[in-house]
């Protein structure tokens, strides 16, 4: 763990940053006196979303839309006009 006088850390905030990304702790002092500390995030976990959680949050904008094509429809699908 390092301690930095504050001027330092205000000069070097960077180089500081990235040396805790790496995992240092660095303490940040006034006239000697700790004042703060620099320290990793915790990682943040993802968890699996959870079945059924988007019920409700979609829906269709043709109500036709899924419905079975009429032969029609299909032949004109198959030579290109649909």
């Amino acid at each position: 763990m390092a301690t930095v006088k504050i001027a330092y850390a205000k000069a070097h905030l960077a180089e500081l940053m990235a040396r805790v990304a790496q995992g240092e702790r660095i303490i940040i002092s006034r006239y000697g006196t700790p004042m703060a500390e620099l320290l990793p995030a915790p990682k943040a976990e993802r968890g699996q979303p959870k079945f059924g959680t988007g019920k409700g949050k979609a829906m269709l904008i043709n109500p036709r839309a899924l419905d079975p094509m009429t032969d029609d429809e299909a032949e004109a699908f198959l030579r290109g006009r649909y």
